[in-house]
């Protein structure tokens, strides 16, 4: 009969369900009031209330747990500790710091008992990429890295630098012509440097943590099948303008003839071809891309500043990524896993979890009741900006090698207060803090972030 008084009192659920909290001791289930004589049932213990929570426990805010990644003497990875566990090993001097973010312990004595398996899995993508890493019971990472997406940009602004340079004839080094060849399975460089990305965080984790297995979601966009859902067979070898004499007839017979801005015919007129997102802004030649104009309302666009009511076609170079790198990271990473986004999808709707590119990495990693890590979020950034400048004592170009002692989103320690610098100025003298020019002289120490840093909160 007590049994069944505990039941009802406690409304246990099934098991399985993603918000069951397992542990029922009656120590959990205790209320925080005062004990008074009488006030314990016959098992003694005191009043028995529901443990299950009302919200679910993957879905409540993720993780409230840190921790601290520990090298052993040979600089390996092992299992990482509590904050508690390291600031001991610190006072005792057992162990020293190797780095702050993350922050990485290094043993100076013996070991620290047995690795445990870990999985990473990785959300990859074109503009984000989600990480986590976890054992059987715990998550040690959560991550989310926005991509830096202005390598166009910079090759555009490389090519209007090296323009000028050949129109004044102001060579700054020996011609060479035996560089023009490129290695076998070579990447554009916006592929490459996001493809560079997904391995560099895989190898900077496999660092600090004893990793066995990866485990990353792929891709494999159809795009002329996005493009036109009807097409099959030999329609694949042809493509869409299959028929036509060049793009602008494709454009007239896509458009039956309506010009996109005014929306009258435009048969007996001049017509012109306007690219929807510019070139200089990374876009294409691609059908997708241009509208077909009058010549007038074309001039009217540029004038009157008419862009906005242009329909904008969708551009597929994200799916072009993912496909290209699905089948380089088997090159790369031998052991690799793989799996697919409808995969991800159930999984996490099966823990009610909302789509993020962190609870996506979970989900890929095998994440189903392990207890969550503090999601960080990071942005990748350039570290050496264009250093072109001229010299002062003529017109011949030098390059700035030497970087900036304090770089943009360091942290700076100025009379003991932690800020983090939003840029530099005259030649790194002084730095930009909080819309304020600062002199470097002021600074006592910083900490130099690398290639992804983090918004510190440093207020």
């Amino acid at each position: 009969m007590i049994r069944q008084q505990l039941q009802g009192e406690l409304k246990n659920v099934p098991a399985d369900a993603s918000q069951v909290c397992r542990s029922t001791t009656c120590s959990l289930n205790k209320e925080e009031t005062l004990s008074v004589g009488g006030g314990h049932n016959l098992l003694g213990y005191g009043k028995l209330t529901c443990n299950n929570p009302e919200v679910n426990l993957q879905d409540a805010q993720p993780g409230s747990r840190k921790h601290v990644f520990v090298l052993n003497r040979n600089g390996k990875p092992l299992m990482p500790c509590r904050p508690a566990v390291a600031r001991k090993m610190l006072r005792d001097g057992v162990a020293k710091v190797v780095r702050n973010y993350p922050f990485v312990v290094q043993l100076l004595t013996q070991d620290r008992g047995a690795t445990q398996k870990t999985t990473l899995g990785m959300d990859s993508g074109a503009k984000c990429i989600g990480i986590s890493i976890q054992s059987d019971k715990q998550e040690f990472v959560s991550q989310e890295v926005t991509l830096d997406k202005k390598t166009h940009d910079r090759l555009v602004e490389r090519a209007m630098y090296r323009r000028g340079r050949r129109a004044r004839h102001h060579w700054y080094r020996k011609p060479r012509f035996n560089n023009r060849t490129r290695k076998q399975g070579w990447l554009p460089p916006s592929i490459e440097r996001g493809y560079q990305t997904h391995l560099n965080l895989i190898k900077f984790w496999k660092r600090y943590l004893p990793i066995t297995n990866v485990v990353i979601e792929t891709a494999n966009f159809d795009i002329q099948k996005l493009q036109n859902s009807d097409i099959s067979g030999i329609g694949y070898q042809q493509g869409n303008m299959s028929g036509y004499d060049n793009v602008k007839a494709f454009l007239i017979f896509r458009e039956k003839g309506i010009c996109q801005l005014c929306g009258k015919p435009t048969h007996g007129t001049k017509t012109d071809l306007h690219h929807i997102k510019p070139r200089i802004k990374g876009g294409t030649d691609t059908p997708n891309n241009l509208a077909l104009l009058h010549d007038t309302c074309h001039e009217n666009l540029h004038k009157k500043n008419l862009l906005h009511k242009l329909k904008t076609n969708k551009q597929y170079k994200e799916s072009t990524f993912m496909n290209i790198i699905r089948k380089r990271f088997y090159k790369d990473i031998p052991d690799i896993r793989t799996t697919y986004g409808y995969l991800t999808f159930r999984g996490r709707c099966e823990l009610g979890l909302p789509k993020t590119h962190y609870n996506d990495a979970f989900v890929i990693a095998g994440g189903v009741y392990q207890n969550r890590s503090i999601p960080v979020f990071l942005t990748q950034k350039h570290r050496n900006n264009r250093a072109l400048q001229l010299n002062r004592k003529g017109y011949k170009p030098s390059i700035r090698r030497q970087r900036y002692t304090v770089q943009p989103y360091d942290l700076c320690w100025i009379e003991g207060v932690c800020k983090q610098t939003t840029g530099v100025q005259n030649k790194g003298t002084y730095l930009l803090i909080d819309k304020k020019a600062i002199s470097i002289k002021k600074v006592d120490k910083f900490y130099h972030f690398g290639g992804l840093y983090s918004n510190v909160n440093t207020k």
